[in-house]
């Protein structure tokens, strides 16, 4: 048996649980907004749709935003470029890297439920023992309940329950 300093710690993860069809952006952003008023040190990623079906990521900790949503999609297609989203996952990566306090990824959802999009990045927060905080639709909450083995936090959508778990770790 490894001695108990080599032991990974769980890390402490939460959940904004979220009906389909909900916007959950901008309660992230709000979170995130209030973290860095307190000096929290962020890394990841908030969507937003930015109007006529363009996508965007703001990148964490620095603000800059990356289209990741394809010109002119046809009807009922998906609107993801996967090359700007792996683009976005690296800068994502260098930020987790840099050892934050906590990450804050703008969804679990279908593409991270089937492990691709940004599966990587969460399971690297997973893995670094940073806490993180996202957002799941209840469509793909039993696919994040394997993900994280059941050992999340699943908040109510608002800022209060996201600081109230902040302040408890």
């Amino acid at each position: 048996m490894p001695p108990v300093s080599d032991v990974r710690r769980i890390p402490a993860i939460a959940a904004f649980v979220y009906p389909s069809g909900y916007d959950t952006s901008p309660l992230l952003a709000r979170v995130a907004h209030l973290l860095r008023l307190r000096d929290v040190a962020l890394a990841g990623a908030i969507q937003h749709n930015d109007g006529a079906g363009a996508m965007s990521l703001e990148l964490l900790p620095s603000g800059r935003r990356m289209i990741i949503s394809l010109p002119r999609a046809a009807a009922g297609a998906c609107k993801l470029d996967n090359c700007a989203l792996a683009d976005a996952a690296s800068v994502m990566r260098q930020a987790l890297d840099a050892g934050p306090q906590l990450a804050i990824f703008n969804k679990f959802g279908a593409q991270e439920a089937s492990g691709r999009g940004l599966h990587a990045e969460f399971a690297a927060a997973v893995l670094s023992e940073t806490p993180l905080l996202t957002a799941v639709s209840g469509s793909v909450l039993p696919r994040w309940t394997a993900f994280t083995g059941g050992a999340d936090t699943r908040l109510d959508c608002t800022p209060e329950a996201a600081l109230a778990w902040w302040d408890g770790l």
